[in-house]
């Protein structure tokens, strides 16, 4: 059987990890060793984080729609209930852009909101 050197396998396996940490400073970015370490390290931190957006996003939304919630004298939770009792079928997404764009718009889905309120 012949034999098999395994130095192009190497070089793409490490070629693959140089490119991942491509612009970090000190050895990460040219020490095959460290720079696998900084690469594990910065693909747990994007997989911890693509989780995190998506907290960080709905509570900015629900801080946006209180405000203009507020604004009407109404707090949010008997806001997201009076929404919900209505049947207005709008996500925390939706409500906080057009709280944030058009408060017009807003003034009256809160008043359509606390007449099925009253």
């Amino acid at each position: 059987m012949t034999r098999v050197k395994r130095g192009v396998t190497s070089h793409a396996k490490h070629k693959k990890v140089l490119k991942a940490v491509k612009g970090q400073w000190g050895r990460r970015k040219n020490t095959i060793r460290i720079a696998r370490q900084a690469m594990e390290k910065s693909m747990q931190y994007a997989y911890r984080d693509r989780r995190n957006k998506k907290r960080e996003f709905k509570s900015l939304w629900i801080q946006r729609i209180n405000a203009g919630v507020r604004s009407q004298g109404l707090t949010y939770s008997k806001f997201i209930y009076a929404l919900n009792k209505s049947g207005i079928k709008l996500d925390r997404k939706i409500l906080a852009q057009i709280a944030y764009d058009n408060p017009e718009a807003f003034k009256t889905i809160v008043k359509k909101a606390q007449a099925a309120l009253n």
